[in-house]
């Protein structure tokens, strides 16, 4: 059976056809959760899916992957799916405090046959979970997530965090508490945006 091209990357049938499950998921649960916000449910698929797509790099196999802040499963959920066909030996964990939303990452895994960990408790409160790759997406400012991110990142990880158009702005910011390398990916849904793969994070 061909692949199906979702944005930029070639997914099995399987894979996409879990993405459309997850698609429905939130639609679902959107009137009752608040996954995300209103007035992107209508271009949910170009607006979260597509967009959650761009954190997966083809060169990264991690033992760990650890999703921050995971809300709705944007990106999370999303990487499971991906992560399943490409790299099926990458271990997910999700960390999200929310318990409803916790609840519903549990039930769209379920449903979409995908393992992963969720863990509902505070980022900073979590035992340092040794990640390889940690991803985060709408969740605050760099420099706060490099002070929740830092202590679960193994020597030598990555971060993966999705920015809106400030995205210079923070990365002038944080420098002046982090030493990093940071290569921007620039977003396909949406010109100003930007994954910021970063790596060598030292407190400085």
């Amino acid at each position: 059976m061909s692949d199906v091209k979702i944005g930029d990357l070639d997914v099995s049938r399987e894979t996409f056809e879990r993405l459309e499950l997850f698609s429905a998921l939130i639609s679902k649960w959107n009137p009752v959760i608040n996954l995300v916000s209103k007035s992107t449910i209508s271009d949910l698929w170009n607006r979260h899916i597509v967009d959650s797509t761009q954190f997966y790099q083809p060169n990264l196999t991690p033992k760990v992957w650890l999703d921050i802040g995971s809300g709705g499963g944007l990106p999370g959920v999303v990487l499971a799916a991906i992560l399943t066909e490409k790299s099926p030996e990458t271990e997910i964990r999700f960390i999200e405090s929310d318990m409803r939303k916790s609840t519903f990452l549990r039930t769209a895994l379920r449903e979409m046959g995908l393992q992963g960990t969720v863990i509902t408790d505070r980022i900073e409160a979590v035992t340092p979970q040794q990640a390889d790759v940690i991803s985060a997406r709408a969740l605050a400012d760099l420099t706060t997530l490099f002070d929740l991110s830092s202590r679960h990142l193994v020597d030598g990880g990555l971060c993966l965090f999705a920015k809106g158009k400030t995205w210079p702005a923070e990365v002038e910011a944080a420098q002046k508490s982090w030493r990093f390398d940071c290569d921007p990916i620039k977003s396909i849904t949406d010109p100003e945006a930007a994954i910021l793969r970063i790596g060598g994070i030292v407190r400085v």
